[in-house]
């Protein structure tokens, strides 16, 4: 918690400073500055789900903190949804739009060409578009999926003891353009070691209703009980872990489980047993930032920022580290 509030207290300093709002440290500046800024933000999911809602707390303090105008989104993780969302957001010319990139580059890029047209500034988030971002512009706040995944899967080989012929079973958002690269190099890392990757399609819907993924769990694990580990798409479905588990009758660490992002369900998990290994993505960031960058782009002209949030892992070691950080709703 002392990191995070230094880390807000010298960008405060940073925005200061840049405008000549202040003279000393310990002033506050001038939020007028910022006042009139109009920012269309994409949260992603629905209110209080658990990723969303870290996402929508690191936003709403940059709000707070800045001073913007800030209209939220939300879209239940449906890309096409969000398309629609995006062209009403477009047709609206806020001053600038912090889009999730889930849609893809190919559903995405007429639109940000209208946008940059207009002369919207854009920023994405935990999902990058580079093919949009190349022609048209913008920062892009969030892991580097691919690298992210593969990591977490090398990670695994390392803790766990995975030889070659042992079987895992990968939940990912396969056939979704941009949103299975996470997964996918979790299995490529997987596959290149020897095991036997069975990939599951994890549908959009299981991220606010993660109870929908029991039935592909049990059945999975009822078709091959010999598999060692399971990955889970993100903190709604890993947090579920203990539920999946138990309805497959499988004790705690029985099947090691691991996967992505946090929540204290995770936490819990974790707590008893059932969860392992997490990548860590840090979703407060890719809330906080995009706020932060249109505000600076459209103020001083500086470029859009682009940051990976891929921190790092969270283990049995040291979950109790963050737990209270998970709990306030910022990890």
């Amino acid at each position: 918690m002392r990191k995070l509030i230094l880390m807000l207290v010298v960008i405060t300093m940073v925005v200061s400073l840049v405008g000549g709002l202040v003279i000393a440290a310990e002033s506050t500046f001038d939020k007028s500055v910022f006042k009139d800024i109009k920012i269309r933000f994409f949260v992603g999911g629905d209110p209080g789900d658990t990723f969303a809602s870290v996402v929508y707390r690191g936003a709403k303090d940059a709000q707070d903190m800045i001073g913007v105008q800030v209209d939220y989104v939300f879209s239940g993780w449906n890309v096409e949804k969000m398309v629609s969302q995006l062209r009403d957001a477009v047709a609206a010319e806020p001053d600038g739009i912090a889009m999730m990139g889930h849609p893809g580059d190919d559903a995405i890029m007429p639109l940000a060409e209208e946008a940059y047209s207009k002369g919207i500034i854009m920023m994405y988030q935990n999902v990058d578009v580079p093919e949009v971002r190349a022609k048209f512009g913008g920062g892009y706040v969030g892991a580097n999926l691919s690298e992210q995944g593969r990591a977490l899967g090398q990670k695994a080989l390392e803790m766990f003891n995975l030889t070659k012929g042992d079987r895992v079973t990968v939940f990912g958002a396969w056939g979704q353009p941009g949103r299975y690269l996470r997964e996918e190099g979790t299995a490529l890392a997987f596959e290149e070691a020897g095991l036997i990757v069975d990939r599951i399609v994890s549908p959009p819907e299981v991220a606010t209703a993660p109870e929908l993924l029991i039935s592909k769990v049990t059945a999975q694990l009822l078709a091959h009980p010999e598999t060692k580990l399971m990955v889970f798409s993100g903190a709604q479905n890993l947090g579920a872990a203990p539920q999946y588990m138990e309805a497959a009758g499988k004790k705690p660490g029985e099947v090691i489980c691991i996967g992505f992002d946090l929540s204290t369900a995770v936490i819990d998990a974790f707590e008893r047993g059932y969860v392992q290994l997490t990548a860590d993505q840090q979703p407060y960031l890719q809330g906080f930032l995009p706020i932060l960058s249109i505000a600076l782009t459209k103020v001083y002209g500086f470029s859009p920022i682009s940051y990976d949030t891929g921190a790092g892992f969270v283990t049995q070691e040291n979950y109790k580290e963050i737990a209270a950080l998970a709990g306030a709703g910022i990890r």
